[in-house]
């Protein structure tokens, strides 16, 4: 038997709060096939972040020459803060057999699954909107005024389910988990990336 593979690029979105990080922070920890694509952002770093590892922490100038040079897979405005994924961090690992992981918003998300439709898209959604409004409340990453934003654009990204391959409610994390790695698991036999022949 000989059989090749190329990468997967997974795409978990949500709304703020529903544990999408977490989760994508769980597969990659536990399936060494995944490697994590690093978003650039211009908004302030907070307090329990690594610049290059949770985000390429950048200046609007350092952003705009990025989008000039037609350097992001998507790029989105979101809560009043600009993100966006490097082609840089994405293609090169595909190839080599890499599965990809994006944990992005529901608008940037919209953007990588109209570029690449074969991206595996997965929406993580909350129980109910006062578990979220808990969750956003009890990280303590946010101000209150924050927080109410994030609520508000809540109920317009959780309408966007349906244009996701695949949606998990995250009530129960180990079962929220579980079902992401199913989904993780049933991706990568797919004859679109893999490529087994039998030899005489």
């Amino acid at each position: 038997m000989r059989e090749t593979r190329k990468g997967m690029l997974m795409v978990i979105s949500g709304p703020s709060g529903t544990g999408k990080g977490t989760l994508a922070a769980r597969l990659l920890q536990e399936d060494p096939s995944f490697t994590f694509s690093v978003s650039v952002t211009t908004r302030a770093r907070r307090s329990n972040e690594i610049d290059d590892v949770h985000y390429h922490f950048i200046s609007e100038e350092e952003y705009d020459r990025l989008l000039a040079e037609d350097a992001f897979l998507e790029h989105a405005t979101v809560h009043g803060h600009r993100y966006g994924t490097l082609k840089s961090e994405v293609y090169e690992r595909i190839e080599r057999g890499q599965n990809v992981l994006l944990d992005i918003d529901p608008q940037g998300a919209r953007n990588v699954m109209a570029q690449e439709p074969t991206c595996v898209s997965v929406f993580i959604l909350p129980p109910s909107y006062e578990t979220l409004r808990v969750r956003l409340h009890t990280r303590n990453t946010d101000d209150p005024v924050e927080i109410e934003r994030r609520l508000r654009n809540a109920h317009g990204e959780l309408e966007q389910v349906y244009r996701y391959q695949y949606a998990v409610v995250n009530d129960d994390l180990d079962l929220a988990y579980a079902q992401l790695l199913a989904i993780a698991r049933a991706e990568k036999q797919r004859t679109i990336r893999y490529f087994p022949v039998v030899e005489d």
